[in-house]
Parts: C-alpha cells; structure tokens; sequence
C-alpha cells in the first residue's frame, strides 16, 4: 500500500506519521509539505492507495486543489485532514470527489477507523459537520447509525435497500465505485455512501467480506 501525506504544518505531519507506521506498518508513506509539492509527487507516480491532505495549504487553492488532485488520480479516495469547520467547505470537497472529511481535533481511534471505512470503498463524514443538504444524502447513514451493537445482521436487512442489494449485486462483479455509478446512474460519492451503508449494516470491514456475507444470506446469487 503506498499512501501520499500532505500537510504544511510539520508537528501535525510528523504525528500523523506516527499513527500511520502504528497502523500500517508495510504501507510506504509518501509526504509533501504545500499543493505544489502534493503535485509533484502524484505527476511522478499514479500508484496511491490513499493521499490524506490538508484543505489550506501553499500552493494552491483547495478549491482547485482538490478537483486537480481528483482528476489527476480519479480511482485514488483523498481524505480531507482539517481545521477548517465548513459545511459548506465539507459539501464542496465531496462533491470535488473527496471521499472523507476528518477533523484535526480527532483521537487517533477516529482517524484510523475513517481511514480503514474510506479503504474499503466508504465515505466518512462526521455527524457534526453535515449541512442540511448533505443530511438529505446522508438518510441512510443517519438511519445506520442508530444501529446498536446487539443488533444481528438478520436485523440489520430491515434496513438494506434495494439499491444496496444492486450496489452488492456489482460490488460482486467486481465493479468499482465508478463502474457502479455509472451502471446504476447515480453518482460516485452517493455510491460511496451506499457502499459505507452496506458495510455497517453487514457488519463487516471490507468489499470481499460483504460479498460473502450478503451471498450467505441469500441477498446475491453466488455466482454474481
């Protein structure tokens, strides 16, 4: 796993550093300290697994920033890594193809798991930071939420939509997020969402794992 890191702020890049060799001890971190150098490395290489970046940084605007390095590396998920508390700054970054937003202000736990949710094809977001607008997108996320830990699987099903069963139905194929997009005619971030639901409600960490678990319950045909 190769993972570009980008922040301007050398304390902040070196702790995340840290918490990132704990976490994956055989990714190769990659890091750049402005937008600038952020493009220099993604022009050298295509290869990312992940770029975790600041939003404010020298070099550039994020605005252009972000859809720059989007399409740049369009099957490479960016997680945002911010001060900023925007809703408006968080609606525009996922809408530019972002694939989480994380404040600087939380644990290391909460990191980790945005970062293992946005690997295995989800979206984070915290509660905290959608606007209206994104609530409206979120309904399935809200709804997942209110899960409790006691609750099994068979449970959960309740709340799995048709859309997610043809969302699993492609995970299946091996489509990715993009592909199933385009299929099903909605858009990448709303997949990511569907994707992120699907997980949660399966109750477990990763794409295969879910396709095995909904082929288990008979949500998709084995040999989908």
């Amino acid at each position: 796993m190769k993972i570009l890191v980008a922040d301007d702020h050398e304390l902040f890049l070196k702790g995340l550093e840290f918490i990132l060799r704990d976490f994956l001890p055989e990714a190769e971190l990659v890091f750049a300290k402005n937008y600038q150098e952020l493009f220099n490395e993604i022009g050298r290489a295509a290869d990312f697994d992940l770029i975790l970046t600041d939003l404010a940084m020298p070099g550039a605007n994020w605005n252009e920033a972000i859809s720059r390095i989007h399409a740049a590396l369009p099957e490479t998920p960016i997680i945002i890594l911010s001060a900023v508390f925007d809703k408006e700054i968080v609606h525009k970054t996922i809408e530019q193809g972002a694939a989480g937003y994380i404040p600087k202000t939380s644990p290391n736990a909460v990191i980790l798991s945005a970062i293992n949710l946005v690997l295995s094809g989800g979206v984070y977001i915290p509660p905290e930071l959608l606007s209206d607008t994104l609530r409206n997108e979120f309904d399935v996320l809200k709804q997942v939420e209110k899960i409790t830990e006691d609750q099994n699987v068979e449970e959960n099903l309740k709340i799995l939509t048709p859309r997610q069963i043809d969302v699993l139905g492609l995970i299946s194929k091996g489509y990715s997020n993009k592909q199933i997009a385009y299929e099903l005619g909605l858009t990448e971030g709303t997949v990511k969402l569907h994707v992120t639901a699907i997980l949660k409600l399966l109750k477990v960490y990763n794409r295969t794992a879910a396709v095995i678990e909904a082929a288990r319950l008979g949500l998709i045909k084995k040999n989908d």
